[in-house]
């Protein structure tokens, strides 16, 4: 077994996870699994830089994973940045601080490379499911952007386009710096729009609607399971390879746009972090469903995380 320790850094959330992955079969051993909102992306959309106080939240996240890397003894350790880190012109302050928190320099990858890496972590555990059929349409919903990859065993097209539920709140739900509560329908049918021609640009490129299958990942999919079944609290083991009914996805977003702050904060699965996000992130999720006809959605708890932990352990070897 190969000791590994992969972090993803998102616009929204920074993310480790240290396991033992089998060097014949491939099999992950999860050691440890954590999660920290960190909002690198704040302001980055309308700024085009990582703000400072984004910037130290994010290391202070990396300082604590420092201590679980040394902890666990990982013998590599691999680092991603994506959307966020991608777009501001800053990065070259960020790569700096993960490098001297860390001991590694953050890959700022493309957004294939981000498709990359979620489908094969999403996937490998689904490929030998009979009663789901192929090909997979994995959907990644991230802060700042949006992955799209449709494969069987191997990636057959990708795309990352730049709708997330960190941009498109900032972008259509923010006035004089406070984010509407709720959103009016006006700037809901804005955010709308933009999905809209986001999906176009996808569709320029991935065959999505050749899909029989959706598996969607992170948070703002991981919170409507959560959601849907009305769990007291996350529960990573009933929201794994759940599956979400169209009809359902449609009645959350709804009720969570137009919901109060206060009223998403009282969901008792909802993290801290997501209150202010989670209906843009429902929005994305509802309209690519609609757009490719999917009856449901299957979640999956493991993803883009997983992937980079089993590009680690076959570099590692």
């Amino acid at each position: 077994m190969t000791r590994v320790a992969a972090v993803d850094c998102g616009t929204n959330s920074i993310r480790l996870l240290v396991a033992d992955v089998h060097p014949g079969t491939g099999e992950l051993v999860e050691l440890d699994r954590r999660m920290t909102i960190v909002r690198l992306g704040q302001g980055v959309d309308r700024t085009g830089r990582l703000a400072p106080e984004a910037l130290e939240r994010t290391f202070a996240a990396c300082r604590e994973y420092a201590e679980a890397v040394k902890e666990y003894g990982a013998e590599r350790v691999r680092f991603v940045a994506t959307s966020a880190s991608r777009d501001a012109e800053n990065r070259d302050e960020f790569v700096r601080g993960v490098l001297g928190i860390l001991g590694v320099e953050p890959e700022v990858v493309t957004g294939d490379q981000e498709a990359e890496f979620s489908f094969t972590g999403a996937t490998r555990e689904l490929t030998g499911r009979q009663d789901l059929h192929r090909p997979f349409l994995v959907v990644d919903i991230g802060g700042g952007s949006t992955e799209f990859v449709v494969g069987d065993d191997h990636v057959r097209a990708a795309r990352s386009v730049d709708i997330g539920c960190v941009r498109m709140t900032e972008r259509h739900l923010v006035r004089d710096g406070v984010v509407s509560d709720p959103p009016t329908e006006e700037q809901i049918a804005a955010m709308r729009a933009d999905i809209e021609a986001a999906l176009d640009l996808a569709e320029r490129t991935v065959p999505l609607r050749e899909a029989r299958t959706l598996v969607g990942l992170a948070g703002s999919v991981t919170t409507v399971s959560a959601i849907a079944q009305d769990l007291p609290e996350y529960d990573s083991a009933a929201i794994h390879h759940s599956r979400v009914p169209r009809e359902r996805v449609r009645e959350i977003t709804t009720r969570l746009l137009r919901s109060t702050h206060a009223e998403r904060a009282a969901i008792g699965s909802m993290h801290p972090g997501r209150v202010d996000v989670i209906g843009a992130g429902a929005l994305i999720l509802l309209a690519i469903m609609e757009r490719i006809g999917a009856e449901e959605v299957v979640v999956s708890e493991h993803d883009i995380l997983d992937g980079i932990a089993h590009y680690a352990a076959s570099e590692a070897r």
